[in-house]
């Protein structure tokens, strides 16, 4: 399987808008397209665009694809991860009952309080509040205890969350939040949205007692950026469905899934399962090394690999890196003022410069092929024109 599409090919539509190319060094972020999908992604598509269908036929074959793969009960595609975590909270409070469905976002008698840990407090933990969750916090800066988690369920509680984003940050690991939850009756939703490759966790998280997992399908996947995936358990799958379109009368009826949309993400969960994961790591490994290659003598700055760490259960983690770290000898451009010129540049190209301190980022999954010889072109060129060391 191809890593990615030719970098020269396509654009044509983005040129005719006057519309500048994007390398992607910074990871799969909405905000920058998510993903490249493959050829044969694009094909379902089109494919799947001439015919109409039956959508809850559609919805349930799709369905049953995603539950083999991530051995789960049952799947469900979602208009992404966060649509998928809208609907985790949608199916543990309202069930499939049609009166609740329609009452959502009002949980007027209804268990509706999510537990979340502080160090889970991101941005998208507002799908769950759209679908009038009301979150209950248990720890703080220095982490979370088991006691708070025991103290915090009560006979309001419809779930527990637990997020993989950046950071876990001394948070509850997470076979001791299942427990505790399972014990009180109470299911654990998971939002696992980069978290894949590697491969194993399409499984791992079911296999650990979650009863429901979102993933993103338009990053490391490489569908849609429009789609996800949710799995678990049957029933709360189902309900999860009762509350999505087509259902006219649920709230997630604004996250539509269109027939493309499912044909597109199957297809590349079909795909991710069938891949050679260690070549694909070993070519991202390359990647990196011919950028720190490129940038080493460079004086006052330090460039090495970041091997991937996806025992660590953070986004960054799960693929190499290139770092290149700014030295107190160094008396170059600063780091913010290097990534501004990257970025102003025609392709105008994109990396991450917040995740570790005085650290700029190369996150190479993202990389097509070709473009990693014009991000290392590139910051040579800026390094070394306005630093002195020009060569």
């Amino acid at each position: 399987m191809a890593l990615n599409m030719d970098a020269n090919e396509g654009g044509l539509f983005y040129r005719r808008l006057g519309i500048k190319r994007v390398i992607n060094a910074s990871v799969w972020a909405t905000g920058l397209g998510g993903s490249i999908s493959s050829p044969a992604v694009l094909k379902a598509v089109d494919d799947a665009s001439r015919w109409f269908v039956d959508m809850d036929e559609l919805n349930r074959k799709a369905g049953e694809v995603i539950a083999r793969h991530t051995g789960a009960e049952a799947g469900l595609v979602t208009a992404g991860a966060a649509a998928g975590m809208l609907l985790e909270a949608a199916a543990c409070m309202a069930g499939s009952d049609p009166a609740k469905v329609h009452r959502l976002p009002d949980t007027t008698g209804m268990k509706n309080e999510i537990v979340i840990q502080w160090a889970h407090r991101v941005n998208y933990e507002h799908s769950f509040r759209a679908a009038g969750a009301k979150l209950v916090q248990i720890g703080n800066i220095n982490g979370a205890e088991h006691w708070q988690l025991e103290d915090a369920i009560t006979e309001n509680t419809a779930a527990v969350a637990h997020i993989f984003a950046r950071s876990q940050h001394r948070a509850l690991p997470f076979p001791k939040v299942v427990e505790i939850a399972h014990r009180r009756g109470v299911p654990v939703i998971v939002d696992a949205s980069g978290m894949l490759p590697p491969p194993e966790n399409l499984r791992r998280y079911i296999e650990m007692g979650a009863d429901m997992v979102a993933f993103s399908g338009g990053k490391g996947l490489r569908g849609l950026q429009s789609t996800g995936i949710l799995c678990g358990r049957r029933n709360l799958i189902e309900a999860a469905y009762a509350n999505s379109s087509p259902n006219s009368d649920a709230i997630g009826r604004a996250a539509k899934v269109s027939k493309e949309e499912i044909a597109g993400l199957i297809t590349a969960l079909e795909l991710f399962v069938q891949t050679d994961h260690r070549a694909v790591l070993a070519s991202w490994r390359d990647r990196c090394q011919y950028i720190v290659a490129a940038l080493q003598d460079i004086p006052g700055l330090r460039a090495e690999v970041a091997e991937a760490t996806p025992e660590l259960e953070e986004f960054y983690s799960t693929s190499p890196r290139a770092l290149v770290s700014f030295e107190k000898s160094w008396r170059g451009p600063t780091l913010e003022e290097v990534s501004t010129q990257l970025r102003d540049g025609d392709p105008s190209i994109r990396v991450a410069s917040k995740e570790v301190p005085g650290t700029i980022v190369i996150f190479v999954a993202t990389l097509q092929d070709g473009e990693e010889e014009m991000v290392a072109g590139r910051l040579r060129q800026i390094l070394t024109t306005h630093s002195g060391h020009s060569r």
